[in-house]
C-alpha cells in the first residue's frame, strides 16, 4: 500500500517524481486562472477522509481545497467526531474507513496512531503530522527552495532552534534529497539521534554548531519555527524561551547568513519571538510562497498514493 508516512521510508525517486509532479499542476493551475481550458481531474469519484485530532489552518485548508481542485470530495472530521482509539480500537476505525473512502489523512499526535491506521488501512493513509515528524512541510518546503534556488541537492539548510517535529523531518530529507543540515539550538532539545544517524548513513553531512552566527555562514537556507506548541503549559513556556532566545532569527543573523540564503517559517509565527518581523517580511523570506505550495505539494502526494 503507497502510504506516505514519512519521507525516510519513501524511495528518493518517488519524492522526485512528486517533486515534479508538483511543479506541473502549479503550472497547471497558474494556467486555468488565466483562462486556460481547465486540467484533467485524477481525484474525480475519490473520496478522502481528513481527521484531524490537532486542530490546523494550513493542513486543513491545503489538504481540501487540493482535493476539490483534482476532482475529488472530502470529508473533515475532528477528533471528537471520530473518538480515534476511544471505544474502538484505532484498528476497527481504520477497517471501518477504509470501506467507505479511498485515501485517509490523518494529523495526530502520536505516532503510534498513525502507524495503526496504515498497518489497517485498505487504503493509502498520508501522515498530516505527528509529534514526531512533519513530513507534508518538507515536501513544500524543498519545492520552495528549488522553485526559487533550482535544486536542493548539495545545498546547506540550516536549522535555528528547536528540534521539533519539522526538524525532525528536514533531517529526513536531508538524508533522501542529499542535502547538508546544520542545527544550531540548545543541546537539550537537537533532534533525535536515530534520525541524524540514518540521514548520515545516506550520506548527508548533518552538524551541531552551538554559535548560531557561525552555523548560518554559507548557508543556502535558514528555517526557523514556533519556540512551544499551542498544547504546551505555561511553565513549559517560558522555560523554551529562555533556552531558544539566542537562537532567534533576526537581521544580524540572516546578514552572517548571506544575502542568497532564503528564510522559512512553516507558520504559524509568533512575529519577534523565534524570528523577527522584518525578517518575515524582508527579501529573503519565502514564507508565503512555502505556505502556497503546500498545496501544489500535498496534491502531488494524494496522486502518487492514488496511483492516479
Amino acid at each position: 500500500m503507497p502510504h506516505f508516512l514519512d519521507i525516510d521510508v519513501t524511495a528518493p525517486g518517488d519524492l522526485r517524481a512528486m517533486m515534479d509532479n508538483a511543479l506541473a499542476m502549479k503550472a497547471a493551475r497558474a494556467g486555468q486562472l488565466k483562462g486556460e481550458p481547465d486540467a484533467e481531474q485524477p481525484l474525480a469519484g475519490h473520496m478522502v477522509a481528513l481527521i484531524f485530532e490537532k486542530p490546523s489552518t494550513r493542513t486543513r485548508v491545503s489538504f481540501d481545497v487540493g482535493v476539490r481542485q483534482m476532482g475529488g470530495q472530502s470529508m473533515v472530521l475532528s477528533g471528537t467526531d471520530m473518538q480515534l482509539g476511544h471505544g474502538e480500537t484505532i484498528a476497527d476505525t481504520a477497517r471501518v474507513l477504509s470501506r467507505y473512502v479511498d485515501m485517509i489523512m490523518i494529523r495526530t499526535f502520536e505516532e503510534a496512531t498513525l502507524l495503526e491506521l496504515a498497518e489497517y488501512a485498505s487504503v493509502p493513509v498520508i501522515n498530516g503530522l505527528t509529534n514526531r515528524t512533519h513530513p507534508c512541510q518538507i515536501m513544500a518546503d524543498i519545492l520552495t527552495f528549488e522553485e526559487h534556488r533550482g535544486p536542493i541537492k548539495g545545498k546547506k539548510v540550516v536549522w535555528a532552534g528547536d528540534g521539533n517535529n519539522v526538524c525532525a523531518s528536514f533531517v529526513q530529507a536531508a538524508g533522501q534529497f542529499g542535502f547538508d543540515l546544520t542545527f544550531t539550538g540548545p543541546e537539550a532539545l537537537e533532534p533525535e539521534a536515530g534520525y541524524v544517524a540514518a540521514a548520515r548513513e545516506a550520506g548527508a553531512d548533518i552538524r551541531f554548531v552551538s554559535d548560531p552566527h557561525v552555523a548560518v555562514e554559507g548557508a543556502d537556507l535558514v528555517v526557523a519555527d514556533t519556540w512551544v506548541s499551542m498544547h504546551d503549559p505555561q511553565s513549559t513556556r517560558e522555560r523554551r524561551h529562555n533556552q531558544l532566545r539566542p537562537y532567534k532569527v533576526d537581521d544580524a543573523l540572516m546578514e552572517a547568513a548571506g544575502k542568497d540564503a532564503l528564510f522559512m517559517h512553516c507558520l504559524p509565527a509568533h512575529r519577534d519571538e523565534e524570528v523577527t518581523s522584518s525578517v518575515m517580511d524582508g527579501p529573503q523570506s519565502v514564507i508565503f510562497d512555502e505556505a502556497e505550495n503546500r498545496l501544489h505539494a500535498q496534491k502531488a502526494v494524494m496522486r502518487w498514493c492514488l496511483g492516479v
